[in-house]
């Protein structure tokens, strides 16, 4: 017997890649004590989306305040736990409330640079593979 399993979404690997790509240069560049956004913007150029610069220094820096540490990244083509934790938000395969223990406010405003962060994806990359619709959504 065979099992014949769907061909990955080449558009969300790649999409995920860039995240991945992105968080670690964000990392680099702030543990080097370097402006975040050239770096981030010279990455994203070959993409054609360095609108995200921004986006993704705001999302990044979002996250390691509701963490409250450090967020970790991965070498080459293993990922950290921080870095999976990121894809699966973004991509809607995990909530914020249930992957992230932290105070009630830095949720809140981690949720809205979650949705934030989809909505300018979309916008970068054109038809969203990324859940525009907040399931989570951002509480007042």
């Amino acid at each position: 017997m065979t099992r014949h399993f769907p061909p990955p979404n080449r558009d969300a690997v790649t999409h995920h890649m860039i995240v991945i790509e992105a968080a670690r240069c964000w990392r680099n560049a702030k543990d080097r004590g370097q402006s975040i956004q050239p770096f981030l913007y010279r990455i994203l150029v070959p993409y054609d989306c360095v609108m995200l610069a921004p986006v993704f220094d705001s999302l990044m820096t979002l996250c390691e305040s509701a963490l409250s540490r450090r967020i970790t990244i991965g070498e080459a083509l293993s990922l950290s736990d921080d870095e999976q934790m990121l894809i699966a938000l973004l991509d809607g395969s995990k909530l914020c409330d249930t992957s992230i223990n932290c105070a009630k406010d830095a949720a809140t405003i981690f949720n809205c640079a979650i949705f934030s962060t989809r909505i300018m994806m979309s916008l970068a990359w054109g038809p969203c593979r990324w859940p525009v619709r907040a399931s989570i959504g951002c509480r007042a």
